[in-house]
């Protein structure tokens, strides 16, 4: 499939590899044509690995995956146009955060979530939203912790959520390890769950590690 990845740092160099890696073709998304950590990517990545403006790349892909900051998700979406979008899954693997005096902040929190904004601002779009709780290296290979440890999918288009699904299981992720936790609006959860993350992080001592849901008998 073509794939557009819109976002040129850790999280999108590191998904549009893995995507290229498993015979995909795409198109790394950034402001400019010519940004050099694109072009860095796209010659060094292989075949099937190009760049573009964030319009051309969202023109390009099938499957369009946000993997910019949250808080200027809508913004960028709305730079790479609309009418790119339009019946298209949007993969939003985001999350809404900023550091201020040393301090996580959350904006949205509780009463909103990026992938909602995505899916208000767009809606025709078929936004799913996923892979935000886990190290970007982890998202492709999961196999980097032991365990049933699991991921999240949220969205109001189930065939959207089955198709994001299917991607997940290219990337190492069995079906039976995605949780499918509802509609767009359970992103919330998933995007609030970041300074729990992030104080585990510290915790544990690096960013390689998981959440497994274990239930009672």
């Amino acid at each position: 499939m073509r794939y557009a990845v819109l976002g040129t740092g850790e999280v999108g160099r590191t998904l549009g590899g893995k995507l290229v890696e498993l015979g995909h073709e795409v198109s790394l998304g950034s402001r400019t044509k010519d940004n050099p950590a694109a072009v860095e990517w796209a010659d060094s990545a292989g075949p099937g690995a190009g760049h573009g403006t964030f319009a051309e790349a969202a023109a390009f892909g099938e499957v369009v995956v946000n993997a910019v900051g949250g808080r200027v998700a809508v913004t960028v979406l709305q730079t790479a146009g609309a009418e790119n979008l339009d019946g298209k899954v949007v993969l939003d693997v985001s999350n809404p955060i900023a550091f201020e005096e040393g301090q996580v902040r959350l904006s949205p929190v509780e009463s909103d979530s990026v992938g909602e904004q995505i899916q208000r601002a767009f809606p025709h779009a078929r936004v799913v939203k996923s892979l935000n709780t886990i190290n970007c290296y982890l998202m492709v290979d999961p196999a980097l912790v032991p365990g049933e440890h699991q991921i999240f999918v949220s969205g109001e288009d189930q065939s959207a959520k089955e198709q994001v699904t299917a991607l997940l299981g290219e990337f190492g992720w069995p079906p039976h390890r995605v949780l499918d936790l509802g509609g767009i609006r359970t992103a919330r959860a998933t995007e609030m769950y970041l300074p729990l993350w992030l104080t585990l992080m510290q915790n544990v001592g690096h960013p390689e590690f998981n959440v497994e849901i274990r239930r009672a008998r």
